[in-house]
């Protein structure tokens, strides 16, 4: 037998037990109970009653007769969505009695949402977390958690229909990418039936840090025309750095940046190229967004035009004695200096004339432009060399007209010409025609000695020097006499100088013989004295 038809069996035993204890009485099993929503249960009325009781139930719940017998009834409660408090009744004889049973149903929310999370929230500010919470039972038993991850921020308890939880939070740099929600808890614990959950969807928090100040952008303060020059815009402190956006424009170009990330901050550096038509003051502009938030910062570029001076000579290669004008022209508003002078008045224009001589050959012509741009001076120039034809000259300092070499000796001989086109020079000797080696060093040989005829061929014609070239020798047999007579001088002085010597020992020797027999003399002839 199944333990559900025992239950009637034993409460009509007990019924019947307490029969005759005194009065009749009706009783309900269970006297309590919690169920959910829409369930079922069974209901047993029981009556202490000496004779055979009338007994029923009564409920706007469905109920069902499932079994009976002596002083107890059994009903079926189905599809129960709320709470109730059905009655027992029994009528014994004359007297009614009833009994209620308190029935409870739980259910899980229908819903749980948290509200949609701003899309970006500033650090440092705060935001709210808004839950809503529909149906639940028992509410007494309801509560809404809010989370940030498994973390639990606030706990509140489920009152209205619908239940709305609101808590306030400030956004923290960790809290950016963090999962946000709400959690529904039925405690049902001291019923036995546990802990019921029910979770929300999760939003995610982005948080972003975007400063005030700090916003730099580095540009050229004159950018000419035709150039381009990079412009930085920089910003840190910055938080998700990698997520911030940069715009860069130069009135309405805008710019393509390159930009680079670091921890917490950013650079973008792009490239300004100006074209002819925008001259004049023009605004770049540099915004950085972050979020929902964005921050700008401008500086001023003033755009010019500074061709460089045009230099012209009336003829770049002239000859000897012709007038050539030089003339430069520059961009109006330009000053020009002419050869590092200013030519007449303060003017973008300067011109003179020269009569083109040998020192003006190869000369460099230098006009320079200044032109002032936003309080910066600027500078633009441009040469022109003249070539000058003339000569030849066959200049003594350059062509000497005598030389004395030594014989034997390494000599490079020299004899140049001065011109343009620069000269050749051939030197022959007169009368025989032989050619002197010039400008290559040679040994020197006597046989070169004689009076040359030097030649230059140059733009003007022809013009000739003469060169004497004496070369200095010694001949062998004159040196063979001095060396003879040089010989024999030595050797006289030689001879000479010993029989002077030999004579002097010889006449001292005898002079100390003299001197020795003088004083023997004298001791012989002294008599003796008597002792």
């Amino acid at each position: 037998m199944a333990t559900g038809s025992l239950l009637p069996v034993l409460l009509a035993l007990l019924g019947a037990l307490l029969r005759g204890a005194g009065s009749a009485s009706t009783s309900v099993r269970p006297q309590e109970a919690i169920i959910p929503r829409g369930g079922s249960m069974n209901v047993t009325c029981l009556a202490t009653c000496d004779q055979n009781a009338t007994l029923g139930l009564e409920t706007l719940l469905t109920k069902k007769l499932v079994s009976n017998g002596s002083n107890w009834v059994t009903y079926e409660l189905s599809g129960i969505q709320e709470d109730s408090t059905p009655i027992c009744f029994s009528n014994c004889g004359d007297s009614q009695t009833g009994a209620s049973i308190s029935l409870s149903v739980y259910s899980f929310p229908e819903y749980v949402e948290l509200a949609p999370l701003p899309q970006w929230q500033p650090v440092g500010e705060n935001f709210t977390l808004h839950c809503k919470v529909k149906g639940g039972a028992p509410r007494s038993n309801l509560s809404v958690v809010l989370l940030r991850g498994k973390e639990v921020l606030d706990r509140w308890p489920v009152k209205g229909h619908p239940a709305e939880v609101t808590t306030t939070e400030l956004a923290r740099r960790e809290d950016h990418g963090a999962n946000f929600s709400c959690r529904t808890e039925l405690d049902l614990r001291t019923q036995s039936l546990g802990l019921l959950q029910n979770s929300s969807a999760t939003r995610q928090l982005q948080t972003f840090v975007l400063p005030e100040i700090g916003l730099h952008l580095a540009t050229p303060r004159i950018m000419e025309v035709g150039t381009q020059s990079p412009v930085n815009c920089t910003l840190g402190g910055l938080f998700p750095a990698s997520e911030a956006q940069v715009f860069l424009a130069l009135e309405d170009q805008r710019l393509e940046p390159t930009v680079k990330y670091g921890n917490d901050s950013l650079c973008a550096t792009a490239l300004v190229r100006v074209n002819a038509g925008e001259e004049g003051i023009q605004q770049l502009k540099c915004t950085v967004t972050l979020g929902n938030r964005s921050r700008s910062t401008r500086e001023t570029v003033t755009i010019y035009s500074f061709p460089a001076p045009n230099l012209t000579l009336s003829e770049s290669e002239v000859p000897e004695g012709t007038m050539v004008t030089v003339e430069c022209n520059a961009h109006p508003g330009a000053v020009v200096m002419l050869n590092g002078s200013l030519a007449g008045t303060l003017g973008s224009s300067a011109r003179f004339t020269l009569n083109a001589s040998e020192e003006h050959n190869g000369s460099n012509f230098s006009c320079s432009a200044v032109l002032e741009v936003d309080g910066i001076k600027l500078y633009k120039n441009k040469t022109q060399k003249l070539l000058v034809h003339y000569g030849p000259r066959l200049d003594e300092s350059d062509c000497p007209r005598n030389w004395t070499l030594q014989e034997g000796s390494q000599q490079t001989l020299k004899c140049l010409a001065r011109g343009n086109p620069t000269p050749q020079v051939k030197c022959h000797r007169i009368g025989d025609k032989a050619l002197l080696s010039i400008g290559v060093q040679k040994t020197v040989k006597r046989n070169i000695s004689g009076t040359y005829n030097c030649q230059a061929s140059g733009y003007h014609g022809v013009v000739t020097c003469k060169v004497v070239v004496n070369v200095n020798y010694h001949d062998q047999n004159n040196n063979m006499v001095i060396i003879i007579v040089v010989a024999a001088a030595v050797f006289l002085v030689t001879v000479s100088t010993a029989v002077y010597l030999y004579n002097r020992q010889r006449k001292i020797r005898e002079y100390k013989l003299q001197k020795a027999q003088e004083a023997c003399n004298i001791k012989l002839n002294t008599p003796n004295t008597p002792p």
